[in-house]
């Protein structure tokens, strides 16, 4: 098995390392990741400058862009000649639940390999400090031996978010939809030393709403959760009603 391995915190996050060593016993790992921290960029793609690669040993390659330029520099470019199988972006340190999932890089890249026809598959670690990034890592084996037989539908990635727990604490796995995640709506303004204005736009707090099913319902179960997303996003119950509109 060949496998491109990728992230949103950079390639020299601690939870990108401990997810090759563990493939490593199982695969051929190729890693292709953001040459510095890529958060909160979502599925961008760099369009306004020429992209510049970086291999820094053997099969390890950085990139000065986004976590989809490296899946898509990855599968079309760099890999091309390798047969890629499977596409795996994490692990990322913190969660990727409910709505995070259209501000994720990490998420991102895992729809870039989808949109470019690999099984793939974003891995989450919820937590702020602490990671406990071998269960997450074991997780993911288990899910990519499970997706090896079983494959992914096509237009498919899973969303994979794992309690920070030690591996024998984990309570199961649950398939969920997609939670909701109220984030704050606090604008923080100061002023810098110069008397110039500057904003932080996410510095407020975020309020999981526990559901029936969801992800986040899963992960304060204790449970591993594992999310089905399309690349599709018509919202298609209301077609119908919408193509009745007179415009």
């Amino acid at each position: 098995m060949r496998v491109l391995v990728t992230n949103d915190d950079g390639i020299h996050s601690k939870g990108l390392d401990i997810l090759v060593r563990r493939l490593k016993k199982k695969a051929q790992v190729f890693v292709v990741a953001p040459d510095r921290e890529r958060s909160a960029v979502s599925h961008s793609l760099t369009l306004n400058k020429p992209l510049r690669i970086k291999e820094i040993e053997e099969n390890v390659f950085l990139v000065d862009g986004t976590p989809a330029d490296c899946v898509r520099l990855g599968l079309l470019d760099i890999l091309k000649k390798e047969n890629i199988d499977m596409v795996i972006a994490g692990i990322n340190m913190g969660p990727n639940l409910g709505d995070d999932v259209l501000y994720s890089g990490t998420v991102g890249a895992a729809i870039e390999g989808t949109i470019l026809g690999v099984p793939s598959l974003a891995v989450s670690l919820v937590a702020k400090c602490n990671f406990h990034f071998k269960t997450a890592a074991e997780i993911s084996c288990r899910i990519i031996d499970k997706v090896l037989q079983k494959g992914l539908p096509k237009g498919i990635c899973f969303n994979i978010n794992v309690p920070n727990l030690p591996i024998k604490q984990v309570k199961d796995f649950k398939i969920t939809r997609q939670g909701k995640r109220i984030y704050g709506k606090e604008i923080e303004k100061r002023v810098d030393p110069r008397g110039f204005i500057y904003y932080w736009v996410a510095s407020g707090r975020v309020h999981n709403i526990k559901e029936k099913g969801t992800d986040v319902e899963a992960i304060e179960e204790k449970k591993v959760s594992i999310t089905p997303l399309q690349i599709d996003v018509t919202a298609h119950q209301y077609l119908k009603e919408i193509r009745r509109w007179k415009f």
